[in-house]
């Protein structure tokens, strides 16, 4: 026996690797509008792998999905695949606020954006191709991001833009 538990393997008893499923599904949440997680299970079960629940989950986290509307729905997407916005356009941005809750909070010249986890990178993406363009820089962890200032004019005038495109997302 090779000590495996049997799960994640395909067809044939080749343990499939962790690169390939997660390929798959970057593939099929490209092609597809998955909606859960169990959809998703069920369809990389179609193409040959044997995943649980708990795997699926750590592929998305570590994939960084996130839940982006579609109409009426939510479904997953890649944030390289969200990123097919037009350059300096604030679209992508209002699509992410709409989706996820931010707290704005201040340190000195740093604003301190806090989401809920894994969003942190497409929502610094967002602000980075968007029209907002007096900050210095941003810099993202899981669920913060370092939005940073030269001086206070900057600051405040982004900030007010900010949470202008914020209030959008509750009008909707």
């Amino acid at each position: 026996m090779d000590g495996s538990s049997g799960r994640d393997r395909v067809p044939g008893g080749a343990r499939a690797s962790r690169r390939a499923r997660q390929q798959q599904i970057r593939e099929l949440v490209r092609s597809r509008e998955i909606q859960n997680q169990q959809q998703l299970a069920d369809l990389l079960t179609e193409e040959g792998f044997e995943v649980t629940q708990a795997t699926v989950s750590r592929d998305i986290a570590d994939l960084g999905l996130v839940k982006v509307g579609r109409g009426s729905h939510h479904v997953y997407a890649a944030p390289a695949d969200l990123l097919a916005a037009s350059p300096r356009d604030d679209e992508m941005l209002r699509r992410v606020l709409r989706d996820v809750p931010v707290e704005v909070r201040r340190s000195g010249l740093t604003l301190v954006l806090v989401s809920t986890a894994g969003t942190a990178s497409i929502l610094a993406e967002a602000i980075d191709l968007s029209t907002l363009d007096d900050q210095v820089g941003t810099l993202a962890g899981d669920n913060t991001v370092l939005v940073l200032f030269a001086d206070e004019v900057g600051l405040e005038g982004w900030r007010a833009r900010f949470e202008a495109l914020t209030a959008d997302r509750s009008s909707r």
